[in-house]
């Protein structure tokens, strides 16, 4: 499974990308809004960290502002990703987009007749949103088994991108649903290679190399 990072922070990104397994990075206007930056130059700087995927997501809901927002997005740069969101209007743009060889990440994903529908149009990606799922009492985990299912039946292209990934687990569940992708926050990123049996072999074995020296 790919790691992906759903951060704008600059710092975060480039912590991740040192250790050599980020993937790419997912960002919608919530996340850009916090870093209180320019859009375009806070994308720019992202797609100089990682030569991955980087989704720039649309703020417009009808199909002809969003195609202008798409157009303009893809000059950034090559690995830039147009978000889309799952309504009508947005299935409408990801068409075009498909026409125009625009990759597109189809998002707020939160059943599979959903995530049927982007892949048949020919989204790149599609990105459910488990935790969001889990909050109001559904088992998000379920959508990527039957995403799964359904992708595999037909022999869609399109990847499934798991977000709203609140925790270890969550990566951990997404991986052995088969979801090709996990995007999370730096907080979730952080703790995947963190056991505290690792920090106490280590604090030991240490101790015993000081006794011995």
């Amino acid at each position: 499974m790919k790691f992906f990072l759903d951060t704008a922070n600059i710092d975060q990104i480039k912590a991740a990308n040192d250790m050599g397994i980020l993937d790419g990075v997912t960002t919608n206007p919530s996340l850009v809004a916090r870093e209180g930056k320019d859009f375009r130059t806070l994308v720019e700087q992202i797609c100089r960290i990682t030569s991955g995927p980087v989704s720039a997501e649309v703020v417009s809901t009808e199909c002809r502002a969003m195609m202008t927002e798409a157009r303009e997005l893809r000059q950034i740069a090559p690995n830039v990703i147009i978000k889309l969101p799952t309504i009508a209007e947005g299935i409408k743009a990801l068409k075009i987009c498909v026409a125009e060889e625009i990759p597109v990440n189809m998002t707020l994903v939160f059943q599979p007749l959903q995530a049927l529908i982007v892949a048949k149009v020919g989204a790149k990606f599609c990105s459910p949103f488990l935790g969001r799922l889990d909050d109001i009492g559904e088992d998000g985990m379920k959508l990527i088994h039957d995403m799964r299912q359904i992708y595999d039946n037909y022999m869609f292209e399109t990847e499934i991108l798991a977000a709203s990934l609140r925790h270890p687990f969550h990566v951990l569940e997404a991986a052995k649903a088969g979801a090709d992708i996990g995007t999370m926050p730096y907080s979730v990123f952080e703790q995947l290679w963190k056991h505290p049996l690792t920090d106490l072999g280590l604090e030991k074995f240490l101790s015993d190399w000081k006794k011995l020296k």
